[in-house]
């Protein structure tokens, strides 16, 4: 399918990514909130979506109602039927760990398709969303299984919802730069400081625990906190903005 023009939908539980591939690069990338949508509709997407694309496939999370929209505003507008990806048992390289492939996330598993065929090697793959996955596969593309943790916005809200004194926060504090920086000065800052060094401690932990057992892991990070923690973590780090779209993009590629 090397003349394929496709969009590519990526349907988080905050936003709604997308992306044109053309066969050999991902390109006219964008997102909008889900709030976004609810508020002012889809005109915002369809308004910087290109008309002559032969493909639609989407990964959603989003649940079967934002699926069923999503699938029918690409119908009406790009006059495309959106093929929604699906959890396998085994596909493009990746084995499912999963006694049912289903129940696992299909932007995990999008992700891992992505992640390994482009380093065919063991990875950590990390999403760093409103919830925090990372999954791992080895060379011969076996999932080994994954860790789910709230992401580093819901830790602070969970904080803030179940603890009395402190307040709802009043801004989202800068990343921390270095060294003792890491310990804030405010309430504020140290929920934040103190969510994101929880989420870089489970990365190093799980690329520490990996080397111990003999692995040598490629850590793949994405989501739409990887810049926050992109320069916190010890370990070496690949940063795939648009895993997802790369993972579907893979999808169609490997399409006879």
């Amino acid at each position: 399918m090397s003349d394929v023009r496709a969009l590519l939908f990526d349907a988080g539980n905050t936003r709604l990514k997308w992306g044109y591939f053309t066969g050999a690069r991902i390109s006219k990338s964008g997102s909008i909130t889900h709030e976004q949508i609810h508020e002012n509709g889809f005109g915002a997407l369809t308004t910087r979506l290109p008309r002559n694309a032969t493909h639609a496939t989407a990964s959603v999370v989003a649940g079967t109602a934002f699926a069923t929209k999503l699938s029918g505003v690409i119908g009406l507008h790009c006059g495309l039927d959106l093929r929604l990806a699906r959890c396998e048992r085994k596909a493009h390289g990746v084995t499912n760990s999963y006694k049912q492939p289903r129940r696992l996330g299909v932007d995990r598993w999008i992700a891992m398709i992505g992640a390994w065929n482009e380093f065919r090697s063991d990875l950590c793959i990390v999403d760093a969303g409103t919830a925090m996955t990372i999954d791992v596969v080895d060379r011969t593309g076996q999932h080994l299984g994954g860790q789910i943790i709230p992401g580093i916005h819901m830790m602070g809200a969970s904080l803030r919802r179940e603890t009395s004194d402190i307040a709802p926060a009043t801004r989202r504090s800068k990343i921390p730069l270095d060294g003792l920086d890491i310990f804030g000065k405010s309430t504020d800052d140290a929920i934040e400081y103190g969510s994101l060094a929880a989420a870089c401690g489970a990365i190093d932990g799980a690329a520490k625990r990996l080397r111990s057992a003999g692995m040598r892991p490629k850590i793949v990070l994405t989501g739409g906190d990887a810049s926050r923690i992109l320069k916190q973590l010890n370990s070496n780090v690949i940063h795939r903005p648009h895993l997802v779209l790369q993972g579907l993009a893979t999808t169609l590629q490997s399409e006879k």
